[in-house]
């Protein structure tokens, strides 16, 4: 758990209030008007969305746990959720799903991944990353990797057969085998900690721009949704199948600046070999598996994928373009940075 952070305007600022009060004193009314202009991107509006999720995962410690099904709270995340639905339709609105059945859906996925423009940001860490951007590189993530697993996790009381069984083999090693020690999350808190950071669970919420939180929302909302199991499907198959090269590029940068202790890499250096092996296991098995069992799942699983590539693209576009213009694409700069 951690402390609710500060809010960022009127959106965030009447969620939080609320949570700091007995459940109950919360509603859509007492929202202000959602004519947010880029949702995507908005802090107040994606900090909103964010606490309103949080209370599922770890909560917050001065934060009641029975606002996690408090009814007025739910009502408030429907209509915060309408307007990400909106936003990432909006976004995508040009993007036509590849064709694809169940035996050809690892193609399908890897045109997506193909197709992607974005500029990248781990041969930009590998080759150019200082230590200060290694060290914002990490804060971003942590958003995530903290709780890695976590959202995905949700999908598999919703799956039956053969996807459910893919999922259930992925989710275990994300979740260490059975070893503490091997949990992902862990070992991206040492590679934290090695880099002179903070690995306390919501340390740098604060810190973190919409663009950012937007990347995480998109996973609890497909994976709290039974309705989305296949857009969380297809964002678990893409990204497994598209990070061990990211993640080498991400490991030989921090040699590259010295670090050459297993605390630093090691996280990175899993995801090498555990993603190559979880790459079939995902595509194949769990997205081919669920397109298999349910077709009509086709289009949802692929827009998935598709989101996953579009958030993290602009998520990517914005930590270069600060550091480009020499500055932190965090709300504030790192001390020791």
């Amino acid at each position: 758990m951690s402390h609710a952070p500060c809010p960022r305007g009127p959106l965030s600022g009447a969620v939080l209030a609320a949570l700091h009060s007995s459940p109950g004193a919360l509603s859509p009314a007492d929202l202000p008007p959602l004519d947010v202009a880029a949702p995507l991107a908005d802090d107040d509006f994606q900090l909103a969305l964010y606490c309103c999720y949080e209370l599922h995962y770890r909560g917050f410690d001065d934060v009641d746990e029975r606002w996690e099904w408090d009814p007025g709270l739910l009502a408030v995340r429907a209509r915060l959720e309408d307007v990400f639905e909106g936003a990432l339709a909006d976004a995508l609105a040009g993007w036509t799903p590849p064709s694809a059945t169940a035996e050809t859906m690892d193609l399908a996925l890897r045109a997506i991944a193909d197709a992607d423009d974005a500029p990248s940001l781990s041969r930009h860490l590998e080759t150019q990353g200082t230590e200060a951007r290694f060290r914002e590189f990490l804060t971003h993530r942590s958003a995530y990797q903290l709780k890695e697993a976590d959202p995905h996790s949700w999908a598999i009381a919703r799956l039956a057969g053969p996807p459910k069984a893919a999922l259930v083999e992925v989710q275990a090693d994300e979740y260490g085998g059975g070893d503490p020690d091997r949990v992902h999350a862990v070992l991206f808190a040492r590679a934290m900690r090695a880099l002179g950071l903070d690995d306390t669970y919501g340390a740098y919420l604060d810190k973190l721009p919409g663009v950012t939180l937007a990347t995480v929302n998109l996973m609890s909302y497909f994976g709290l949704h039974r309705r989305h199991r296949g857009r969380i499907v297809g964002h678990l198959a893409l990204f497994e199948m598209t990070s061990s090269i990211p993640n080498r590029r991400y490991a030989t940068g921090l040699r590259r600046l010295g670090h050459h202790d297993a605390d630093a890499t090691t996280f990175f250096d899993e995801h090498v070999t555990a993603d190559a092996v979880h790459e079939n296991i995902a595509a194949v098995d769990l997205a081919g598996g669920l397109a298999r069992a349910e077709p009509r799942l086709i289009d949802d699983i692929l827009f998935g994928a598709r989101a996953l590539v579009e958030l993290d693209g602009r998520w990517a576009t914005a930590l270069l373009d600060a550091w480009a213009a020499d500055r932190t694409a965090l709300h504030a700069d790192l001390v020791g940075a």
